[in-house]
């Protein structure tokens, strides 16, 4: 029996800016963090394990939820959930705008993370369900276009807020962006939804928010409180345990929350695994970079920003040119190329010299973007082309669970491998105990302290001391690149528009199933 033709809902790029402006939020608001945590450390006296939870609180949420998030779209409609998470993140941004203390503000990123949780998959589940094939790849291509413009907008705008008005104007700066997306989803979004799909499983996502809650706080703590230390070891293996549980219990499920049977077809599986190692590397390069420029090169918030602008160069040439390559030439190649690409420029990175300028840096930040964009666009298309329309919403939010889990776990490791090093490499001896403290905790709480007593070795072996823990990190980007790379090279389907086809016939058939 024929399929039935549908036609594309003429509204559907139209639609497509509401998204755009969806995910502008987002991205920009990745962003404006990482300028922000230097000075938010120099007001708030943030720790540097807290500056990790202040990134992995809203990585946390934001991974657990997905999967539900995802879930409430097929079954309550997605442009209404969709909302509901703008809403969300718009009492984020305010929470965050007039908190007083660190404590305050991870709550305030916590919430973000609720309403980015109800965002990201939502806003990526409509593409299927309004772009036919050929046009999809152009819809994918410009919501993460439009993610990706937001990283260096974030540091830019926000470094001149941070330069002229308090630390709390780098939350406030969301509330315009989130009130357009309202309205735009409004005015020019259609709603879709499958209402046969299962319920949201309560004790799966509380298994889902403390095993990723569990595995991330022994990552961060490890360093500080010793690898072997009872807390830390209890805390892996609850996590263990958990995350356990949870994957025994979704295979029983008839309508399971976490569809691992999706995960059984090559096409969704190495495109989700290729997004999600992508996804790890550029966490890492945005944790360390900042910290860079304006603690040991001594650039401002606004400074930082701008020269976080080459990344985005390279990006805008790979995302034009990622479609009409990969129709050419099949999704394998392109991504294993990306992929390696990015490992080239991560490796780059790691040869930073204490004396090398920002012409290095900018070198490896263009380089970075060109593998970024012809790594993500394709492996994000290929995986939402195998999914089924009326599972658009809970396979996009495994896939983007994914891609948020490795990004939590990205800063966990990079921002504990840096700051182990870091307290390794630094010279405090002669130092009084506070001042000691205070410079072994972070470069920049270094920095402050070698500007008050006048003492420019210390100020030296800061730097040198960070540059060691980035080199370190960038190192660890670049071998999972490569790794990633040579698993994408042998094992993701060729992904050409027949074999697309096809794969999506396959998974069709297995989700019914």
């Amino acid at each position: 029996m024929s399929t039935p033709i549908t036609r594309p809902d003429p509204r559907r790029w139209w639609a497509l800016g509401a998204l755009v402006a969806c995910m502008l939020v987002l991205g920009f608001d990745t962003t404006i963090l990482t300028v922000a945590l230097p000075t938010m450390t120099d007001q708030l006296g943030a720790t540097s394990g807290e500056q990790e939870w202040i990134a992995d609180s809203y990585l946390v949420v934001l991974a657990a939820l997905m999967l539900p998030a995802g879930l409430l779209g097929d079954r309550f409609g997605r442009r209404r959930m969709l909302l509901t998470g703008l809403g969300i993140f718009l009492v984020g941004s305010l929470l965050g705008t007039f908190a007083t203390s660190t404590g305050e503000v991870i709550a305030a990123r916590t919430v973000l993370g609720v309403g980015a949780a109800l965002i990201m998959p939502l806003a990526l589940s409509v593409l299927p369900s309004l772009f036919p094939g050929p046009e999809r790849t152009k819809a994918v291509g410009a919501v993460s276009a439009a993610s990706a413009l937001g990283l260096p907008l974030g540091p830019i705008i926000g470094g001149w807020l941070l330069d002229h008005f308090w630390w709390g104007s780098a939350f406030l700066v969301n509330v315009p962006l989130v009130i357009i997306g309202i309205a735009a989803c409004v005015f020019l979004l259609p709603e879709t939804n499958d209402p046969n799909s299962p319920k949201v499983d309560a004790l799966s996502t509380a298994l889902t928010v403390t095993g990723l809650g569990a595995l991330v706080f022994g990552v961060v703590e490890g360093p500080t409180r010793g690898w072997s230390a009872p807390a830390v070891l209890g805390a892996f293996a609850a996590a263990a345990v958990l995350l356990t549980a949870l994957v025994l219990r979704e295979r029983r499920q008839p309508r399971p929350m976490l569809d691992l049977t999706l995960l059984a077809h090559r096409g969704f599986c190495w495109n989700t695994a290729a997004a999600a190692l992508i996804t790890f590397t550029l966490t890492g390069l945005l944790f360390v970079l900042p910290h860079y420029l304006q603690a040991v090169l001594g650039h401002d918030a606004f400074g930082t920003g701008l020269r976080m602008l080459p990344m985005m160069a390279g990006l805008i040439v790979a995302s034009r040119a990622a479609g009409p390559l990969v129709t050419r030439f099949g999704a394998r190649p392109v991504i294993a190329g990306g992929l390696t690409v990015m490992a080239f420029a991560a490796l780059l990175g790691s040869r930073t010299d204490i004396h090398d300028g920002y012409g290095f840096t900018a070198l490896w930040l263009s380089v970075t973007g060109f593998g970024f964009g012809f790594g993500i666009i394709p492996a994000m298309d290929g995986a939402l082309g195998t999914l089924p329309r009326e599972r658009a919403g809970s396979g996009s939010g495994l896939l983007m669970t994914l891609r948020q889990v490795s990004g939590a776990v990205g800063v966990a490791v990079l921002g504990s491998l840096i700051a182990g090093a870091y307290r390794g490499r630094i010279g405090t001896d002669g130092l009084p105990p506070a001042a000691a403290g205070a410079a072994r905790d972070s470069v920049e709480g270094a920095q402050m302290v070698a500007a008050r007593l006048g003492d420019t070795a210390l100020a030296r072996s800061a730097d040198t001391a960070y540059l060691h823990g980035m080199s370190l990190a960038l190192l660890v980007c670049g071998a999972g690149a490569i790794v990633a790379a040579l698993l994408v090279a042998v094992f993701l389907p060729d992904g050409r528009p027949t074999e697309a086809a096809a794969d999506h016939e396959v998974v069709g058939e297995m989700t019914d199933a």
